[in-house]
């Protein structure tokens, strides 16, 4: 091989290890500290007392997190599935949780099923700007 095909596989080598090992600290900040669109919303809806009981394996609650995106970190979310999907964990067998996801509101009420941003708006009263 020649020198000049290793130097440029070199440069390129040293290139993808910069890429990966910086990638986090190019915009300025991680994954994990990144801003989500509906901050404000979601810890509103927090604040306000709202939560939302799932499970890990439940395609309508992975909707609503989606839904969320970034924010989802905001929301008071309690996990109600032990690991493998065996059971139930026992503080939603002691709260009665029979659905997911079960949405709690601010007065105790609970509702079964995913809700909309505009439904927990209303509910919680928060605004979603």
């Amino acid at each position: 091989m020649k020198s000049s095909h290793k130097i440029i596989i070199g440069i390129v080598v040293i290139g993808v290890i910069f890429g990966f090992f910086f990638r986090g600290n190019i915009t300025g900040s991680s994954t994990s500290e990144a801003s989500g669109e509906y901050d404000s919303f979601a810890k509103c809806l927090t604040d306000s007392g709202m939560k939302m009981y799932g499970a890990y394996w439940c395609p309508h609650c992975n909707d609503q997190k989606e839904m969320f995106g970034d924010s989802w970190k905001n929301i008071n979310y309690i996990e109600c599935s032990l690991p493998g999907g065996n059971g139930q964990t026992q503080i939603c067998i002691q709260e009665g949780i029979r659905a997911y996801p079960t949405w709690e509101l601010p007065d105790g009420v609970r509702i079964e099923g995913g809700l909309s941003f505009s439904q927990l708006s209303e509910y919680s009263g928060c605004s979603l700007e």
